[in-house]
């Protein structure tokens, strides 16, 4: 196997692992805007956690974090405008990979 071999196998072992870390912190984070969300409802316990994994599952209907939006806005009706939505998403990104971290 040549260096080149080499480098090509590390790169591609490298994009892997960025791409599992990355869809992992999405994953998280759309679970702790589901629970910031389910707060606001005013669900916890089971019901929160059972709220949360909606959330999660509404990432996988279309490509981007869209449909995340939509329908935490729409179950929120009032409750919270699609911007701090936004805002609480990008918050909650920075958690769950420093919880990610941490959990390595």
């Amino acid at each position: 196997m040549t260096t080149f071999d080499d480098r090509e196998r590390a790169f591609e072992n490298m994009y892997a692992h960025d791409e599992e870390m990355k869809f992992k912190a999405e994953a998280r984070r759309n679970k702790l805007v589901g629970l910031w969300a389910a707060a606001l409802l005013g669900k916890s316990g089971d019901e929160a956690n059972a709220y949360a994994l909606d959330v999660v599952r509404a990432d996988f209907e279309e490509i981007g974090h869209e449909d995340v939006v939509r329908k935490v806005a729409a179950d929120l009706e009032g409750k919270a405008e699609e911007a701090e939505i936004r805002a609480k998403m990008a918050e909650m990104l920075i958690e769950a990979k420093g919880q990610i971290v941490k959990e390595s």
